[in-house]
């Protein structure tokens, strides 16, 4: 297959994913708003971005790896540490100005560790971030077992300080989602690195023996996996001022969802963070209905997975139908 027909097919599949995920999200919410009459209002969209702020920084971070074809299931615990260790860290008296850049820090560098140890050793990205799971949770673990309170007056201005306006409330942690959004769009779509992270994606071996970094662009990516997972963790404080060693257990599986519900392929090649954006909030509105009906938190997870194998199925749907334009195009050259 031609890379002009490879182009095309990735486009293809990219903008109807985002079309069919940005659909789903206008229904989703007309849905609420047809059932609920509060639901309709700026206040219920504001809160989306502020209770999905810390997951959207994640799923963004996640994104990267899955334009790869990796996968890192790391995040949730990476989030979990970053609490718990802030807590601690600020508890015995450490500044915020320290702590900060020190947790962004750890974050960045086990990312890059385990896409080092992904690339080098040739080893399962699955495996080798489930050990990094299983690592940044027991370390939650040393740390304490016991739910650690944030006092510090940073973080609490950081939890409470929000911009008001038309009855609506937004906190400023939703901004800082709202940066690492813009800084991801602008680095996929306008920087030589995210067109390699599409191109390692869509054929690793093509892209290598065109001469662009594949070993080096597949660490970066899950280095900013765990900064973004670190960030998040950071924001996580900002909104709970707490950190507590079984936090966001399974929170690894939102954020591929999401990922995945925007348009993400997890074969990778394709995909767009506005698309994880999305996704995010299409959770953010499922789990707001359910909130509204009084049922079980768990039936978030129930209609997520639903969305999910929905959407992999239209995605290997979609998938298939470029394969088999291919194919008859390619029959009618050869008997031209």
């Amino acid at each position: 297959m031609s890379e002009q027909v490879k182009s095309q097919k990735k486009f293809h599949i990219k903008n109807i994913s985002l079309l069919v995920t940005s659909l789903l999200f206008i229904g989703l919410f007309s849905v609420g708003a047809a059932a609920y009459p509060k639901f309709l209002s700026l206040s219920t969209f504001c809160n989306l971005l502020n209770d999905g702020s810390y997951l959207i920084i994640a799923s963004i971070g996640i994104t990267f790896v899955l334009l790869t074809g990796g996968i890192d299931i790391s995040i949730s615990s990476t989030i979990a540490f970053t609490c718990v260790f802030s807590a601690f860290l600020l508890r015995t008296g450490v500044p915020a100005g320290v702590v900060i850049p020190l947790v962004l820090l750890i974050g960045l560098l086990f990312g890059a560790l385990m896409g080092f140890m992904i690339n080098a050793y040739r080893l399962q990205p699955f495996i080798v971030t489930l050990a990094g799971q299983f690592f940044m949770r027991g370390l939650c673990a040393v740390i304490s077992t016991e739910s650690i309170p944030i006092t510090d007056d940073f973080y609490k201005k950081m939890a409470l300080t929000k911009l008001s306006f038309l009855g609506a409330k937004i906190y400023f942690y939703v901004f800082i989602a709202a940066a690492v959004l813009i800084a991801a769009m602008f680095t996929l779509k306008f920087t030589r690195f995210g067109r390699t992270v599409y191109a390692v994606g869509g054929n690793e071996q093509s892209a290598s023996l065109m001469g662009l970094p594949v070993s080096r662009t597949k660490v970066t990516v899950y280095a900013i996996s765990g900064f973004c997972a670190a960030l998040a963790g950071v924001v996580f404080s900002f909104y709970t001022l707490a950190g507590y060693s079984l936090q966001n257990v399974g929170m690894e599986m939102d954020a591929i969802s999401s990922a995945v519900i925007g348009g993400t392929l997890l074969t990778g090649g394709v995909g767009t963070v506005i698309g994880t954006t999305v996704g995010v909030m299409i959770q953010g509105v499922i789990q707001t209905i359910v909130t509204y009906q009084n049922l079980n938190t768990w039936w978030t997870k129930v209609f997520s997975a639903a969305l999910l194998c929905l959407f992999i199925v239209i995605q290997r749907m979609l998938a298939g139908r470029s394969e088999k334009r291919k194919d008859v195009r390619g029959k009618r050259e050869k008997a031209a």
